[in-house]
C-alpha cells in the first residue's frame, strides 16, 4: 500500500506545484555574544555545551566560541532574522520562476507576525496547498513554532505538528526526507544536493556560518534575506528535479512586495 500511496502524492505534488509555498529561515544567536547573555542564559549556554561536547569540565572561553559557531541553531538561545517564502510561475504549461518575498529585520515580533498573518491569509486549502522546503520539518517549522510560542503568537495550524501522525502532514514537503529515501542517518546539505542533482544556483557571497556575523558585526540583514530567498528558490528547483520535471534554464527569481499570486 505504501508504493500507490506515494505515486499518487507525488501525481498531486505535480499537479499543484504552483501551489507549493516554498520557505527558508535564516537565524542568529539571540544575542551577539556569550557574554552578552543574561545570567541565566549564559548558565543554560554552559550546560549545553557541555553537553554538546561531552565534557563537563569545558571553560566559559570554550564555551564562548562554541555559542559564535552553534548557538544560532538552538532556539532557545536564538532568534529568526529572516523568513523567505516563494512559489513557482507557470506560463503555457511551463515552469518559468519563482515570486518570492522576505520578511527580516532586528524585531523578531513583527517578522513573525507578518509572516503568520499571510500564512492565514492565503495558505488555507489544506487539500491542495503544500509548504516546502529543505530539512524543513527538523529545523524551520519547528524553530518558528518554537519562537512563536517564546513571542507569544498564536501558530498556525498548518505549521503546528506537535503529535501528528505523518500522514497528517503530508502538507509539509521536505527535500531533504525525500533525498534520503528512508535513510535516517543521512543528512546533505542543500548545497550539496543541488550540486549532484546539476541544478544551477547563484554564486553567494556568504553561507549559513556567516549569517551570525553578518547581522551582529556588519549590521546587513538585507544581504542575509538576498542569501535566504536564494536558497529558497535553490529549495524549488531541486524539488522540480526530484518530481522528474523540468527546470528551464531561463527559470528566474521575481521578487516581489505585493504576494497574490494573480
Amino acid at each position: 500500500m505504501v508504493i500507490p500511496i506515494l505515486v499518487s502524492k507525488m501525481k498531486s505534488i505535480r499537479k499543484h506545484i504552483d501551489d507549493i509555498l516554498f520557505l527558508d529561515i535564516e537565524t542568529t544567536g539571540v544575542e551577539s555574544g556569550y557574554d552578552k547573555l543574561s545570567p541565566e542564559l549564559k548558565s543554560f549556554w554552559l550546560s549545553k555545551s557541555r553537553l554538546l561536547l561531552r565534557d563537563k569540565n569545558i571553560s566559559e572561553a570554550i564555551a564562548s566560541d562554541l555559542y559564535l559557531s552553534k548557538g544560532a541553531i538552538y532556539s532557545e538561545f536564538a532568534k529568526i532574522v529572516c523568513i523567505s517564502i516563494g512559489f513557482v510561475i507557470i506560463e503555457d504549461d511551463d515552469i518559468v520562476g519563482m515570486r518570492t518575498k522576505s520578511f527580516y529585520g532586528e524585531d523578531e515580533s513583527a517578522i513573525l507576525e507578518d509572516f503568520v498573518d499571510l500564512m492565514n491569509k492565503h495558505f488555507d486549502q489544506p487539500k491542495k496547498q503544500y509548504l516546502c522546503g529543505h530539512n524543513v520539518k527538523e529545523f524551520d517549522v519547528p524553530f518558528i513554532c518554537r519562537r512563536l510560542l517564546i513571542n507569544k503568537i498564536p501558530i498556525p495550524k498548518r505549521l503546528d505538528i506537535t503529535g501528528k501522525k505523518p500522514w497528517e502532514i503530508d502538507h509539509i514537503i521536505d527535500t531533504m526526507s525525500m533525498w534520503r529515501f528512508g535513510d535516517y542517518k543521512n543528512f546533505t546539505s542543500l548545497a550539496l544536493l543541488a550540486h549532484v542533482l546539476d541544478v544551477p544556483t547563484p554564486k553567494d557571497d556568504i553561507d549559513g556560518s556567516m549569517v551570525h556575523s553578518v547581522y551582529w558585526d556588519d549590521n546587513d540583514v538585507e544581504r542575509i534575506a538576498v542569501y535566504c530567498e536564494k536558497d529558497v528558490v535553490t529549495s524549488a528547483k531541486v524539488l522540480i528535479k526530484l518530481l522528474g520535471l523540468q527546470v528551464e534554464s531561463s527559470f528566474e527569481n521575481i521578487s516581489k512586495t505585493d504576494f497574490q499570486k494573480s
